[in-house]
């Protein structure tokens, strides 16, 4: 058996690899959907985002349940992580061979996102096997995850100004490279037994308190895709910056939220979880506010900054409260909940806050997202209070 350490590494290894090539898209995606022959930029690059979250939604808790059944993770994470390469691949090559409609282009790009969350929640699942402190190990996840969206921007801006396929084909390779990877992790999955899918999923019913880091995580992802959309306007807007300093401003959110989650997922282990997700969350709403009122844009980039480290506070914990939740035999099943609510929380974040921002301006869509952080930690506050979440890591009825 291979270290924890070492396996902690390789899995959020993957993670990262997963969020950088999902992200290197963005940047350049009105001339991709462009090259794919659409007819449309605008709806045609939501659609194209659409239909990936959509795939997300639908095919996480099956990939989750099915290894917890299985009682094995790591040949679903490579089948997952060589699918989705797959699909990348062939979006970027295909259309020089076959004269595909976009259709075509959107039903591929279903199948790509249906293999790629199987990778990416798995993985994370993984890591909630593994020994060590859940908050350690989420803290692993969460600084993947946030240095994966963190490179893959501005990295995805110059490859597609290079050639508007160049990110596929980067991200289609980036996926293939991690498959070898997977050899050398323990695969540390209990026992799956003889239970089917629907037993498996059946059995979260069990712990409806999974419902508490699913909501923030929800509400956490939610305010991703508004500073993703809304965000970017605004401050080009509001202060009249161009593409490369808005990215800047951005990176003032990621670089403290990637670095920084790792050390509070360990200080979670410490101190529990209430604090961190709790009176974080509230804290994080506040300083989202902050940014949409305050009047310069030095100002704003200190509250990204501040936001940026609010967020690392949150984020580990809530990953790790699934893991102290959530049954051995279930976490498979269970973090792909999560990851659903974190995938609609997304969505919701684009449609919300461009409806608020597009009828009654910026500083109102700013206090509706959040005003929805603070909301969740004052609604959740008398809950956690019912509950002991001892310094170790471990959830427990009172």
């Amino acid at each position: 058996m291979t270290s924890p350490r070492r396996d902690r590494i390789a899995l959020a290894t993957v993670i990262f690899v997963v969020l950088l090539a999902q992200v290197l898209l963005y940047p350049g995606i009105a001339g991709l959907v462009a090259a794919l022959g659409a007819s449309t930029d605008l709806d045609a690059s939501m659609w194209f985002l659409v239909a990936e979250f959509s795939a997300f939604v639908v095919c996480a808790s099956l990939w989750g349940a099915a290894s917890d059944r299985a009682g094995r993770r790591t040949p679903f994470i490579a089948v997952g992580a060589a699918g989705g390469a797959a699909g990348y691949l062939v979006l970027a090559g295909l259309p020089a061979v076959v004269d595909l409609t976009f259709a075509h282009v959107l039903l591929i790009r279903v199948l790509q996102g249906a293999m790629t969350i199987a990778a990416f929640s798995l993985s994370m699942t993984m890591l909630m096997d593994l020994p060590g402190g859940h908050g350690k190990n989420m803290g692993a996840a969460g600084i993947a995850i946030g240095g994966g969206t963190a490179t893959g921007a501005p990295l995805g801006g110059q490859l597609a100004a290079f050639d508007p396929l160049a990110p596929l084909w980067a991200a289609g390779f980036l996926l293939l490279s991690v498959v070898p990877l997977l050899g050398f992790v323990s695969d540390r999955a209990p026992a799956g037994g003889r239970r089917s899918i629907r037993e498996v999923l059946a059995g979260l019913s069990r712990t409806p308190t999974l419902g508490l880091p699913f909501a923030f995580g929800f509400v956490d992802r939610l305010t991703a895709g508004f500073f993703a959309l809304v965000g970017t306007f605004y401050f080009q807007e509001a202060f009249g910056i161009g593409p490369a300093q808005t990215g800047i401003v951005l990176g003032l959110f990621f670089a403290p939220f990637a670095l920084l989650q790792y050390p509070f997922g360990i200080l979670s282990d410490r101190i529990g979880r209430t604090l961190p997700i709790v009176v974080g969350s509230a804290c994080y709403g506040g300083a989202i506010l902050l940014v949409g009122l305050v009047p310069t844009l030095a100002l704003a980039q200190a509250g990204m900054v501040l936001v940026g480290i609010l967020g690392a506070l949150v984020s580990p914990a809530t990953m790790a409260l699934v893991t102290d939740l959530a049954e051995q035999r279930e976490r498979g099943a269970s973090m792909a909940g999560f990851n659903i609510a974190g995938s609609l929380g997304f969505l919701t974040g684009f449609l919300l806050g461009g409806t608020v921002a597009d009828t009654y301006g910026y500083l109102a869509a700013f206090v509706v997202v959040g005003g929805l952080e603070v909301l969740i930690a004052a609604v959740c506050l008398p809950l956690f209070l019912r509950v002991e979440i001892p310094v170790e890591g471990t959830f427990r009825p009172e």
